[in-house]
């Protein structure tokens, strides 16, 4: 069963397959790099980006909820590869523009995001410490600190929430008595989308690259048949009930929120789409220990 509202099958049977023959063609590559050695840590995060999206992608097409944790060893080996690499050729300023969520809204939502699907697919406890040591930024919001609190009680947990709009939506319905939990997360994820477009405004901080909206908002709007969509899913919305127990029975059958992450044995929280689901042939490598092998390290 399909869960996203766009895209039919051939659509999702084609990209999901294509999604991993990428991921693989990308780690050939990487084994021999060749061009300019400064973009390689850039090459390689884009590797750990595609890893989430490939998640994401698969959500979407109504793929198994119990396949989507295999990408998270994958997506953290391309990740810690970039920073080795990013450390000798990323300038100081570069680092900080790159990694704080102050100053850097799509790293924010992606780090949400990412926070998200770890709790809400329940990944091991070395991938979760992994992803929090990637992740950084430790005391510096309210909101995301408090659901990696959830967790790992002993984070910091920021005094300021970043980014108000649409984030306090969020905030309100986890600080919500029990009586109203349900319908203000509903308002959360009903605005979410719109709110998310300006969000960056809000933010505590100017940002460090102007932009109007985070870098996948369009996608589906814009290059659709080449593949770029992968959903618009508000996994912020997951990562808060994984980590709080919210109501989230008005949110179940709404366009952006990705219910099913926390039924992974169904059934679906999505309205049923009349299409035929396409077969799966797609397979990604994920081995232990293969950006040592890539990188020539023991």
């Amino acid at each position: 069963m399909i869960r996203a509202p766009l895209g039919d099958s051939h659509y999702w049977s084609k990209w999901v397959e294509y999604g991993d023959k990428r991921i693989v063609e990308a780690l050939e590559t990487a084994r021999t790099p060749a061009g300019d050695p400064d973009y390689a840590p850039q090459y390689v995060f884009i590797i750990a980006q595609n890893h989430w999206h490939q998640m994401l992608s698969r959500y979407s097409a109504g793929r198994p909820i119990a396949d989507l944790p295999r990408y998270f060893p994958g997506l953290l080996d391309a990740w810690e590869e970039a920073e080795r690499l990013g450390a000798s050729v990323w300038t100081p300023e570069q680092q900080f523009t790159r990694h704080s969520w102050r100053v850097n809204y799509d790293h924010y939502i992606v780090c949400f995001w990412l926070i998200g699907l770890g709790l809400a697919l329940d990944i091991p406890d070395d991938q979760w410490q992994r992803l929090l040591a990637l992740i950084g930024n430790e005391g510096e919001d309210v909101l995301l600190d408090r659901i990696i609190a959830s967790r790992s009680p002993e984070r910091k947990v920021g005094a300021v929430l970043l980014y108000p709009k649409p984030y306090g939506r969020l905030l309100a319905a986890v600080d919500a008595p029990v009586d109203t939990q349900a319908s203000t997360l509903q308002a959360f994820v009903s605005h979410w989308y719109q709110e998310l477009r300006t969000g960056a405004k809000s933010g505590s901080d100017p940002q460090a690259v102007n932009f109007k909206h985070p870098y996948w908002y369009t996608y589906g709007d814009e290059n659709f048949e080449g593949g770029a969509y992968f959903g618009r899913w508000c996994v912020e919305a997951v990562a808060a009930v994984k980590a709080f127990g919210l109501d989230d029975s008005q949110c179940l059958g709404l366009e952006h929120y990705p219910g099913d992450l926390l039924r992974p044995d169904g059934p679906s929280s999505h309205p049923v789409r009349q299409e035929t689901q396409a077969p799966e042939t797609g397979t990604v490598e994920s081995k232990a220990g293969f950006w040592a092998r890539v990188f020539g390290r023991k």
